[in-house]
């Protein structure tokens, strides 16, 4: 549990396990203009500010060939988020929710995901557009988007579904 994260009224955390079902490998760093939390954008489609994926030497051969997409999944690690709440308050919201109907860095595995606008790719590094993370979050991998698989037009959020229904 992360001590100096901010709790809220209505929030519920709980105690984490001992040991990982899994391990990872950073493969480098997100290099953004913003140093706090505090700072960041709610998501990346709120600023135009070009950030850079610095990607580790070993894992440098793997951009091969990426100059053909013109949109990237970038998936990170939110380092410094909570990992133990279950439920959450956000700020613009009168009731708690589940953090897994949230897009919350507080989650068990901090993983987060953008669809960045890929800008250039050289020496090791890829300056991309639509990042909200903090300067030096660390680098989980990069995929491709394809329009034609990933994008759902008919998906939606029912915002209304904000009583404490949970799943049995």
């Amino acid at each position: 549990m992360n001590e100096d994260v901010e709790r809220r009224p209505g929030e519920e955390a709980i105690p984490l396990p001992a040991d990982y079902d899994a391990g990872l490998y950073f493969i480098g760093r997100v290099r953004t203009p913003w140093k706090a939390r505090t700072e960041c954008p709610k998501n990346g489609t709120q600023t135009d500010a070009v950030c850079t994926l610095e990607v580790d030497a070993p894992y440098r051969p793997a951009l091969q060939n990426l100059e053909g997409a013109t949109h990237l999944i970038v998936l990170y690690w939110m380092d410094r988020a909570a990992r133990d709440l279950v439920r959450q308050q956000p700020r613009h919201a009168t009731g708690s929710r589940g953090t897994f109907s949230l897009r919350s860095p507080a989650r068990p595995n901090p993983i987060a995901l953008a669809v960045v606008e890929r800008l250039a790719v050289t020496d090791g590094s890829v300056s991309v557009r639509g990042l909200d993370c903090i300067d030096g979050t660390p680098l989980l991998d990069i995929k491709p988007y394809y329009a034609s698989t990933d994008s759902r037009p008919e998906a939606r959020v029912d915002r209304a579904a904000t009583e404490t229904r949970t799943a049995s």
